[in-house]
């Protein structure tokens, strides 16, 4: 049967309206996606623009590692999706690795994985922070490319102990983990955001006289055993000084012990298990 010719440019324009429906509002927009802006030390390629994006304050995210290994980071974690804009140059996928290699590079970052050119990921550690960005060009023909960022952190506590509760758990149990005293990497320095939980222990202690404590330091696995020790020792000595010096607690009410990696709470073969060994408890004595 033969299809009128006024018919066949009605269907005609009415194809072409569901393939603009369909079309992915980036291919328009030419324009960073509302509420977007880049990673403030990841920068992205020349001539490309956020076509999507999405922010969390605390998720957890794995990135390749090793063979058949992931390594897993919990905190704040950034995803975007970058496109080229209209007549610019189409890099190609090797050529957008390449560029983030080197300006990574020159920023200390180290190559954690690497598979050319499908993606590389990178890490950035200092004593106070260690971020992983994941890049991935692979599919994208050199028109779009994938970032995923993680800076890791522990996740904020929204109900905390005060000097009442912290009592009751001790006559309770005998114990108590305290979260929130925070170190920096490798070191017994005492990070300031700890301060709002050792002033609820000083309170604690000024409100209960005769309470004496030994506070434990506790690591994970990570590292010799012997350096593990010796850092948990260094933490707990700290934190005993640090209520000492601050709030006035007689010497003579705190002692501190360090148990290195000998005591988890959790499994070592996970990040999350691990920073759940990391810690500091309180015990009455």
């Amino acid at each position: 049967m033969r299809v009128p010719r006024r018919l066949s440019a009605y269907a005609a324009l009415i194809a072409i309206a569901v393939v603009m429906l369909l079309a992915p509002t980036h291919a328009s927009a030419q324009q960073d996606t509302e509420g977007a802006k880049d990673h403030p030390v990841v920068p992205r390629m020349p001539g490309f623009y956020i076509g999507d994006f999405t922010y969390n304050d605390f998720e957890s995210a794995n990135y390749p590692w090793k063979p058949d290994v992931d390594k897993t980071l919990e905190g704040k974690h950034w995803r975007f999706t970058y496109f080229i804009k209209e007549g610019q140059r189409h890099p190609s996928e090797l050529e957008i690795l390449r560029n983030y290699a080197a300006a990574f590079k020159a920023k200390n970052w180290t190559v954690e994985y690497l598979e050319e050119p499908a993606k590389t990921v990178f890490s950035l550690k200092t004593a106070t922070s260690e971020i992983w960005c994941l890049v991935n060009p692979s599919g994208g023909g050199g028109e779009s490319y994938q970032v995923e960022i993680s800076e890791k952190a522990g996740m904020e506590q929204s109900i905390e102990l005060n000097a009442g509760e912290l009592a009751k758990a001790l006559d309770a149990n005998g114990s108590v983990t305290i979260h929130g005293i925070l170190f920096d990497t490798g070191k017994a320095t005492i990070r300031p955001d700890s301060e709002k939980v050792l002033a609820t222990i000083g309170e604690l202690l000024k409100a209960n006289a005769a309470l004496k404590l030994e506070i434990q330091g506790h690591t994970d696995n990570v590292g010799a055993k012997a350096a593990n020790q010796t850092l948990s020792q260094q933490r707990a000595d700290a934190v005993r000084q640090y209520l000492i010096t601050k709030f006035g607690i007689a010497a003579a009410r705190l002692t501190a012990a360090g148990f290195g990696d000998t005591k988890p709470v959790g499994p070592n073969t996970t990040e999350d298990g691990r920073a759940q060994n990391r810690r500091v408890e309180l015990v009455k004595k």
